[in-house]
């Protein structure tokens, strides 16, 4: 039973691995990317984490899935906003250049 479990785990973990390779791919803006990345990347690497400790039955094991899956919780959402914050500051920059140029050449 724990197996079929597990499988059933790594193949969601993998669908939303899938999903956030799609969403990195065809989404058309850096933000909308980085929070498809984001979201469905930690899901998918906490799904298959909790499958491989399922499957292992290990407490080593089970130890290093479950403080791999907090770091993930913990780092990735602040990552994400590090750099969602660094692309709203370069494209204010870039409209404040382009704005001042446009000024300078109108006179």
């Amino acid at each position: 039973m724990i197996e079929i479990i597990a499988g059933i785990l790594v193949l969601a973990g993998g669908a939303f691995a899938f999903i956030a390779g799609l969403g990195v791919l065809k989404l058309p803006d850096v933000l909308n990317r980085m929070h498809a990345s984001t979201k469905a990347g930690t899901l998918g690497s906490a799904l298959t984490l909790a499958a491989a400790a399922l499957h292992f039955e290990n407490a080593s094991v089970t130890t290093k899935a479950v403080a791999t899956i907090l770091f993930l919780l913990l780092t990735a959402p602040i990552a994400a906003h590090m750099i969602g914050r660094a692309t709203v500051e370069i494209r204010r920059v870039k409209a404040a250049r382009a704005a001042a140029q446009a000024k300078r050449a109108s006179s």
